[in-house]
């Protein structure tokens, strides 16, 4: 990380296939110096995963690092730090790439023609999986949905569809749904384009809502060739309206990490209007109802100009608000211990840590869920999952925690939790994360009640400091133990653990989901 190198301006060599999930990084264009210098050198785009060399020149601190997503890593939000970094491609190596001229220069050794490899992966900086849900009702008719395709034909042709680019499908609605074809089923352009000019009009009712509801239940399965931690994506064709609702369809999908977009043709005109059953269907149905997600074409006729700006709709990877990763979707416990040996400033060192670890996640009323539990002897639930929806009033009142002191009975407090904080959201869609904070020996048996959150589903992370026994940190943590025991003698060494904690709870979320 930025904080191991000792010279101002250095160059560095990152290693080849890191996964991404290793990678934490806060900030953008100027990096936090707790970033991944690698991680930060990939979400610049000095290199890809596949490593190389990187100047990291070091910089001041500053205030409000942005958390931008880039070329595959979700940077993180920090609200200051000591020092930063940036990163750019050495001299040397630009020289290498630009400096031969080109009536003399080989081909390097061993390196392939770039446009091969282009070929064959696709546009690896559009990833996505995307269904195309087409308009297949009368409405539409024979002639306009051929149109119709021939749009969907030039869009999928201009994603750069390939084996690390984007991958599609195709359902059409009609009465009843029809999957075309699947994600797995095709990874090049051109097949992509036959396949499409075979596809047949169904006609029937414009069954929208049950089609939309119909794919985001049913298309995006790893049997399907749906990949991880790739942004799911579904495009709806709507000419004029649809005959259902898309209301229960949309919020389906978003539950489902979907982000629905809804291209509109040839909208109802105001004499229309009375034959429409909800005029607040787009917004009902998109991912967000922030103008990113709904795209207007007037016509079916000389639609080639509205192809690229819809392929640059769906290749902005930070602006898929809906899709689920592991900032988005887990809800993750705070057990505090408030026993007497802490103190008072030692407890402000911990809560500014939970801070920390809450500001790295996505906190709204469909994202991450924040909960913090104090205990001595006894429990004291500060706030469940329900209580608060945004990072603010999470943050707020965290900060808001009075010290408890006390005893330490760590076994019952996690029992505690497990029903009172974890019971009422068991079978939620989100992962569920316990962060155990102690300093000491418990004074009661800590295995059991660990074992029963484990099997409960609750993935477990065990923080000491000062006092607390490594035998009791590693019962309370899940497996493997090594990498879900933290430990350090000082309190203040709490803020060096926040990417390593952050990164866990990453990791495991994307073990998960394989």
């Amino acid at each position: 990380i930025g904080l191991d190198l000792r010279k101002n301006n250095i160059d560095v060599l990152c290693p080849s296939d890191c996964p991404i999930w290793q990678f934490q990084v806060y900030g953008n264009v100027a990096y936090a110096s707790l970033s991944s210098v690698c991680g930060a050198a990939v979400h610049r785009g000095v290199i890809t995963s596949k490593g190389g060399p990187v100047r990291v020149q070091i910089l001041p601190g500053q205030e409000n690092y942005l958390a931008i997503y880039a070329n595959g890593i979700q940077s993180q939000a920090l609200a200051r730090w000591s020092s930063s970094f940036s990163v750019s491609r050495p001299m040397s190596a630009a020289l290498e790439a630009v400096g031969r001229p080109i009536s003399t220069a080989r081909p390097p050794t061993g390196k392939r023609p770039k446009k091969t490899v282009e070929k064959k992966s696709g546009n690896k900086d559009c990833k996505a999986d995307i269904a195309f849900l087409i308009d297949g009702s009368y409405n539409i008719g024979q002639r306009r949905f051929n149109l119709q395709k021939n749009f969907v034909g030039k869009v999928a042709v201009m994603l750069g569809i390939g084996s690390e680019g984007p991958h599609v499908g195709v359902v059409q609605a009609s009465e009843h749904p029809k999957t075309e074809f699947y994600l797995k089923n095709f990874t090049a352009s051109k097949d992509v384009l036959f396949a499409i000019k075979e596809i047949g009009f169904k006609g029937g009712n414009s069954n929208t809502g049950k089609a939309l509801k119909h794919t985001a239940q049913r298309f995006f399965t790893a049997e399907n060739g749906v990949r991880k931690g790739i942004p799911k994506v579904i495009v709806v064709f709507i000419d004029g309206w649809p005959s259902d609702n898309l209301e229960e369809a949309g919020i389906v999908a978003r539950e489902f990490g979907i982000n629905v977009f809804i291209v509109s043709i040839a909208k109802p005109t105001p004499e229309e209007l009375g034959m429409v059953q909800d005029i607040g269907f787009v917004e009902k149905a998109v991912c967000q109802n922030n103008g990113f997600f709904s795209y207007n074409i007037p016509t079916w006729f000389g639609t080639t100009k509205y192809v690229k700006p819809l392929v640059q709709k769906l290749c902005a990877h930070e602006q898929m608000l809906c899709s689920k990763t592991c900032y988005n979707s887990v809800n993750i416990a705070f057990l505090i211990d408030g026993s007497s040996s802490v103190g008072d400033s030692n407890f402000r060192l911990m809560l500014e840590f939970i801070s920390n670890v809450a500001k790295s996640f996505e906190i709204t009323d469909i994202g991450a869920k924040i909960a913090a539990v104090q205990f001595t002897y006894d429990q004291r639930t500060e706030f469940s999952f329900t209580d608060y929806v945004t990072k603010e009033r999470v943050l707020s009142a965290v900060r808001g925690i009075r010290y408890m002191s006390g005893g330490t009975a760590t076994g019952e407090a996690i029992t505690y939790t497990t029903r009172n904080v974890f019971g009422p959201v068991r079978d939620g869609a989100n992962k569920n994360f316990l962060v155990i904070l102690t300093d000491g020996q418990s004074y009661d048996d800590v295995r059991g009640p660990a074992v029963s959150a484990h099997k409960a589903g609750i993935t477990t992370f065990s923080i000491g400091i000062a006092w607390a026994p490594l035998e009791d940190l590693k019962d309370m943590a899940s497996e493997p133990r090594e990498t879900h025991t933290f430990f350090t003698r000082e309190f203040m060494g709490l803020e060096q653990l926040v990417p390593d904690v952050v990164r866990g709870i990453c990791r495991d979320f994307l073990d998960s989901k394989q």
